[in-house]
This record gives structure tokens, sequence and C-alpha cells, in this order.
């Protein structure tokens, strides 16, 4: 898989900027561990010291007053640790 395929968006929230030297991104569901590195590690040209991954099942939401039956996507989030003193800048995340 290409990087663009792998890495779908960075997840910039309060929880996982507080995180010092670990960073969060929304990625393909297919995509390994070591897939997830190695894009990491391409595009921003960091060292990846380890990467948590965080499968989310899809799930079906009803309407208003139960109206209408919509499925929630599946997702997996990926939580990468870089090697000391380095970073990713958040502005170029976006």
């Amino acid at each position: 898989m290409r990087v663009d395929e792998i890495l779908l968006a960075p997840v910039v929230t309060e929880k996982s900027v507080a995180m010092n030297g670990k960073y969060t991104f929304k990625v393909n569901t297919g995509a390994t561990k070591a897939d997830v590195a190695s894009a990491v590690n391409e595009f921003y040209g960091v060292t990846v010291e380890s990467v948590r991954m965080i499968n989310t099942p899809a799930k079906f939401r009803t309407g208003r007053r139960g109206q209408a039956t919509r499925k929630k996507a599946e997702a997996k989030k990926a939580i990468v640790t870089l090697k000391d003193g380095e970073s990713i800048d958040y502005n170029a995340m976006k």
C-alpha cells in the first residue's frame, strides 16, 4: 500500500495532543503496525518507536424517533510513539 492509502488523517483532539511524544492517526482498516510505522517514517521523516492499534467496530444508529437505521462505518486508529527528542508539527499535519 502507498502512504496516502495507509494514513488517512491525523486525529488532533485535546486528548491526543496532550500525549507527549505520541501521535494519533486514522488508518486504513487493512493496515498493519509495520505498514503504519513505515508510512509515518517515510511521510514525516521521524523514527517510530512503537505503534498501538485501535479497532472500532461498525455500529447501527437510529434516526430521530427511530425512523431510519444507518450503519456507522468501522474505523481503525493508530497511536504512534516516536523516539525521544523527535516530534511532528501539528500545523503540518492538517
